[in-house]
């Protein structure tokens, strides 16, 4: 079995969705840089005031990701091999 971390970055008011799709640029960068092995990121507008922006980590490479850039918070997703 397989884990993964979403790690989440919260962004609320009525700009919060163009705010999070510029945030999931720099994770995009963050990437390239450190040459992750997952390299999934996205945004969701969960309504008009709330939206969020997301980056996929394997499990080893989480604390390395969540110390450097501080994600609000994370969820575990396991996949059966």
């Amino acid at each position: 079995m397989s884990k993964q971390i979403k790690l989440i970055w919260d962004f609320r008011g009525s700009d919060s969705f163009p705010i999070a799709q510029h945030h999931q640029i720099h994770l995009e960068e963050f990437i390239k840089k450190e040459n992750l092995q997952l390299q999934e990121t996205g945004t969701n507008k969960i309504n008009a005031s709330y939206s969020i922006a997301y980056m996929m980590v394997s499990e080893p490479e989480m604390l390395k990701v969540r110390d450097a850039l501080r994600p609000h918070r994370g969820e575990l997703i396991t996949f059966d091999d």
